[in-house]
């Protein structure tokens, strides 16, 4: 276990020793005495947060609502800044799902979730509590990663699958961080622009080009942590200017591009998700000229 500093924010991480066998599911287990409110920044993937601690997380938004505990969020929470986090003495493990196996690990679309938190028992039942339980059992970071994984695989091996076609529009979206176009997905795919739009949006929770948006400013946001500079950023990410940059930013987080780059949610991830990522893209995933084949 690593311990994270970040201003007045000290917790203590740990990491799987082994990637997840599951591809698009990666785990962080984290340890807070003290949460200090905490903006959460909108991220591409479907965040499920298993809490066994003492005490609870607390997630606030702006809109009234307020969730405690185990929790699960779509992709894309916290946008204009309006969730906040919170709590005592938190021990949880946080797991990022890849819009593609959320559906199958969840039992429903992540369009359910509409942008926002449920809590876990209400999706889950009594799963949800006897998870709980058993991560508070066991001694070790691993043996929690080794259970959660044994629960999430299991449950998207009996899930729903997403269509291929669903599937492989997500991968070229990450593998081109947020860079093409839905006419060319939808060519690369075979299928009409409504019936991607209309597949995409009630498969994965998102619609095509918000996907987009939201991979292509999460990519942007991170070169922002790292300490590049927002012209070159924006240049780099596709932006059209500086700009274009600022606004997407504060769409997303309701803070400056400068105020991004100090986030503790997204200073901590280098060392909670070193090989970030919502799950493998196709081989060469930048390909243009690649094509989408049904089998």
């Amino acid at each position: 276990m690593q311990t994270f500093r970040h201003g007045e924010a000290t917790w203590d991480v740990a990491c799987p020793r082994i990637p997840s066998r599951v591809a698009g599911l990666t785990m962080a287990g984290f340890r807070a005495h003290d949460l200090n409110e905490l903006r959460m920044v909108p991220h591409p993937a479907v965040t499920l947060l298993l809490d066994f601690g003492a005490g609870s997380p607390v997630l606030d938004c702006a809109a009234g609502w307020q969730q405690r505990g185990s929790m699960v969020a779509g992709p894309g929470l916290g946008s204009g800044g309006a969730v906040r986090a919170w709590g005592k003495d938190v021990e949880c493990v946080q797991v990022r799902l890849s819009p593609v196996i959320a559906r199958a690990v969840l039992g429903e679309s992540p369009a359910s979730l509409d942008g926002a938190a449920v809590s876990l028992g209400d999706l889950w039942g009594r799963e949800a509590s006897r998870i709980r339980g058993q991560l508070g059992d066991v001694a070790s970071w691993q043996e929690r990663f080794a259970l959660t994984e044994a629960l999430l695989a299991r449950r998207y091996e009996a899930g729903p699958q997403v269509d291929p076609e669903v599937a492989w529009a997500w991968h070229r979206i990450i593998g081109s961080r947020g860079r093409v176009r839905v006419d060319g997905l939808a060519a690369e795919v075979g299928w009409s622009r409504k019936r991607l739009w209309s597949r995409f949006r009630s498969q994965l929770g998102l619609r095509p080009k918000r996907a987009m948006t939201l991979v292509r400013f999460d990519h942007a946001a991170h070169r922002l942590v790292a300490g590049e500079a927002a012209a070159y950023v924006a240049v780099d990410a596709g932006y059209a200017d500086q700009s274009h940059l600022h606004r997407d930013v504060m769409a997303f987080t309701g803070a400056t591009p400068a105020a991004v780059a100090g986030e503790r949610f997204l200073a901590v991830d280098d060392m909670a998700w070193p090989s970030r990522g919502t799950g493998p893209g196709p081989a060469s995933p930048d390909d243009g000229g690649s094509r989408f084949v049904a089998s």
